[in-house]
């Protein structure tokens, strides 16, 4: 918003360092908090640090000399339009503005730039955020929905932040866990179909359910259990054989019951507003992968002992000239032939390096594969891949609920879906008392925006790397760190601009844009939360942090909440303090709503 005050201030910097043979650091600014002024702040240690290196700067410490330089540079900056006064500080030049420019400028870059207010410049790199991932026929709980929400989250972060961004889904449709299905269903239920998209989803989880009772080894069982096991054992295991081998009947099982699986991950990601650029599979990159195996032998990358009877296998340590352990040998090749999830792996990210030309690859998984991923970017690294380095995993903890841990080969787990229904039934119950006067169509709308948004923002107000003990009760709340309570700041904005007749208009259309009076506390914290929101949008995509946003987003509303108590706006009788505070409301109530949209949260006008 003072980009063209920071610029000339740095070119008068440069050329009094360019005419005392001074060589200048980068100039970082960070923000100064408030305190009477708003501010920016760039330091010279580490001009005074490269000098000393060099033997110059007269042998004074570091310290001394940064504040030496900051005391010179000062005497030559002079007045700028805009800025209050400079002040060179412990090796910091630190400048201030005037209050009321500052709050101006804040409030009019909002109001003109609306939507892309806080967009970030291109960055001329390709991200791609791997996310949505379910392994197929077990249906979408609610631990899928924490993936998929801080994958598609991250998205939008980096996409804002103006990094190139392609979402895509790797759904893991083969392996045991699908066989084990297929068998369930051709054995005991060959023929049934039932009927909607969750409910045949839902479905085939139970038969997942039902097979593992039936496969698991019980504690005292009989003779005949064990031999009955063991034959169900081997059935699945020839399903697999028969499945690699191509056999016909069982890969067009496979092709249907895979479809009544993506049917239903469709439509939850319709519901949740993710729409994926690209779909990998497991099963496309199978073959694939196995060709890579004997290049990365051919390449003295992989060891073949298969003729030893072994598998073949990558020394990763060894390879990276590693003397203490790191990240192990790890077996890429099975000695049947067989590919595992790091072959596939290898073989997914050949795609993304040379098909889609990614500069950056994110992997939203969960921790438990934190060494697996970092073997796979290792093994990566030594196949001579140069975006190995870039390659990030985003790990999260699991989801539990308040009566225990969940489960799906036991059938301990909370549908998406179901969650998603009760939400929506709690909340409409709620609006149908505070709203009868709204259309029933219309409250159902809102049911659904509030009973989603209280899901998503449950999934990413803890840090990713925590685990999470699911409380519907306090994800619906609308006071607290919950996603209602936001919510509900952009419609207590919208009534404001709703009464005063202004909303939708722009910077000016209420006369000169002033604040030349005195700043309340409340007017002077939302206009510095209002203003920290593009250096947050860039904060959440380089760290691949959506708690940062998600943070961010509750302190706004509860600066705005707590602005909406302790200021009057509309009951202003000084008109031009009046639409000061109407444009400072529209402002608020824009950059609220760009929060949420980042978040995959909708922006509720009533509720």
């Amino acid at each position: 918003m003072f980009e063209k005050e920071q610029g000339l201030i740095e070119e008068k910097i440069k050329a009094y360092c360019d005419a005392h043979g001074i060589a200048l650091a980068p100039l970082k600014w960070t923000a100064i908090p408030f305190a009477g002024e708003w501010g920016i702040a760039t330091s010279f240690f580490q001009t005074a640090a490269d000098e000393a290196r060099a033997g110059k700067g007269a042998g004074k410490p570091v310290p001394a000399r940064a504040q030496e330089m900051a005391d010179q540079v000062r005497g030559q900056i002079g007045s700028v339009d805009g800025v209050s006064r400079v002040d060179a500080v412990k090796g910091y030049l630190n400048v201030y503005y005037k209050t009321s420019d500052y709050a101006r400028r804040v409030v009019d870059e909002v109001l003109t730039s609306r939507a892309d207010f806080g967009r970030g410049a291109p960055k001329g790199e390709r991200v791609m955020v791997e996310y949505a991932q379910p392994n197929m026929l077990h249906s979408f709980h609610i631990g899928h929905a924490r993936n998929t929400v801080l994958g598609e989250v991250l998205a939008r972060l980096t996409e804002f932040a103006g990094f190139e961004t392609i979402r895509a889904s790797y759904p893991g449709d083969l392996g045991l866990g699908v066989i084990t299905v297929l068998w369930m269903y051709e054995k005991f239920y060959k023929g049934q179909e039932p009927q909607g998209v969750h409910e045949r989803g839902q479905w085939l989880l139970k038969l997942y359910v039902e097979a593992n009772v039936l496969l698991e080894k019980k504690e005292n069982e009989t003779p005949e259990e064990t031999t009955q096991r063991e034959a169900y054992e081997a059935e699945r295991r020839e399903m697999y054989r028969a499945y690699d081998a191509g056999d016909p009947s069982v890969r067009e099982l496979w092709r249907v019951t895979r479809e009544w699986a993506l049917e239903e991950l469709r439509d939850v990601l319709r519901i949740l507003d993710v729409k994926m650029d690209v779909w990998f599979y497991e099963s496309e990159v199978d073959e694939p992968s196995k060709a890579i195996v004997e290049e990365l032998i051919q390449k003295g990358i992989a060891d073949d002992e298969r003729p030893q009877g072994g598998a073949v296998i990558v020394k990763i340590d060894e390879k990276l000239g590693l003397t203490k352990e790191k990240y192990r040998t790890n077996v890429i090749l099975r000695r049947d032939g067989t590919t595992l999830y790091l072959t596939k792996d290898l073989a997914l990210a050949k795609v993304k390096f040379e098909t889609y030309h990614v500069d950056r690859s994110i992997y939203v998984v969960d921790v438990r594969q934190s060494l697996h991923l970092q073997q796979a970017f290792a093994i990566l690294k030594l196949w001579g891949f140069p975006q190995a380095d870039k390659c990030y995993h985003l790990g999260y903890g699991f989801v539990s609920l308040p009566e225990g841990a969940m489960s799906s080969r036991r059938g301990r787990v909370v549908l998406f879906k179901e969650v998603y229904d009760e939400a929506i039934k709690r909340v409409l119950a709620v609006e149908s008392e505070r709203s009868g006067n709204v259309p029933e169509g219309e409250r159902v709308k809102i049911a659904e925006q509030i009973g989603l948004g209280a899901l998503v923002y449950s999934m990413l107000a803890v840090d990713n790397n925590k685990d999470i003990v699911f409380d519907i009760n306090e994800a619906l709340s609308f006071d607290g760190r919950t996603g209602p309570y936001i919510q509900n700041a952009h419609v207590r904005a919208n009534s404001i601009l709703k009464k005063s007749n202004v909303e939708g208009q722009k910077s000016g259309d209420l006369g000169p844009l002033t604040f030349d009076y005195e700043l309340t506390k409340h007017e002077i914290e939302l206009i510095e939360q209002i203003s920290q929101f593009p250096a947050k949008v860039q904060q959440a995509a380089n760290e691949y942090r959506p708690l940062v946003m998600a943070q961010y987003a509750h302190d706004l509303a509860n600066a705005f909440h707590s602005f909406y108590h302790a200021v009057p706006v509309l009951q202003t009788e000084d008109e031009k303090i009046k639409n000061a505070r109407l444009s400072l409301v529209a402002a608020a109530k824009q950059v609220i709503a760009n929060a949420l949209r980042l978040l995959d949260i909708q922006a509720p006008d009533i509720m």
